[in-house]
């Protein structure tokens, strides 16, 4: 990997790698300060009853079990939920990366916990530390990245996507 050294503001062309014209401005992370009270540490937990919607069904009602593409999906809306409250007006996260081991089956009706912890803030990626635990088990354990970003230019950027792929804009 080849480093370019620049000035913020400033674009830096770099040629070669897998980005043959790959073109870049610099942004100093000082540009995007975030609240205080968003910092390693913050730590929520949530309860979830593992319903109908949250189970597998290819193997049959007797082994209706916590499905793990729903477990990602309530551990991203815990995080999100918790850093919204940290966050400026027009800001929002996307996640980025999940990494999770699903240690334990959790069955149809019981109680989930889902616990989310600030592991770390670089800029505006946030590192989260991620686990459940229903009556019995844990169940997961693992990392979780989100993003922060501005809503309005995370908007501009998708429907100028939406426009290069032919497709209309969202909401058009």
């Amino acid at each position: 990997m080849r480093r370019t050294r620049a000035d913020p503001g400033q674009e830096v062309r770099v040629a070669g790698g897998r980005f043959p014209r790959f073109r870049a401005v610099v942004t100093p992370v000082t540009e995007f300060p975030m609240k205080a009270t968003l910092a390693p540490g913050l730590t929520v937990t949530r309860s979830f009853t593992v319903d109908r919607e949250r189970t597998i069904d290819f193997m049959g009602d007797k082994a209706r079990v916590y499905a793990t593409p729903m477990l990602v999906r309530d551990i991203e809306v815990t995080a999100r939920e918790m850093l919204l409250a940290h966050l400026d007006e027009g800001e929002d996260t996307v996640g980025t990366r999940v990494e999770i081991d699903h240690l334990a089956a959790t069955l149809l009706g019981m109680e989930v916990e889902v616990t989310v912890s600030v592991a770390s803030i670089a800029g505006r990626a946030v590192t989260l530390e991620v686990s459940a635990r229903d009556s019995v088990d844990l169940i997961c354990r693992g990392r979780h990245h989100r993003f922060v970003v501005d809503r309005k230019s995370t908007e501009a950027r998708l429907a100028a996507k939406a426009q290069k792929a032919g497709l209309a804009p969202a909401g058009a």
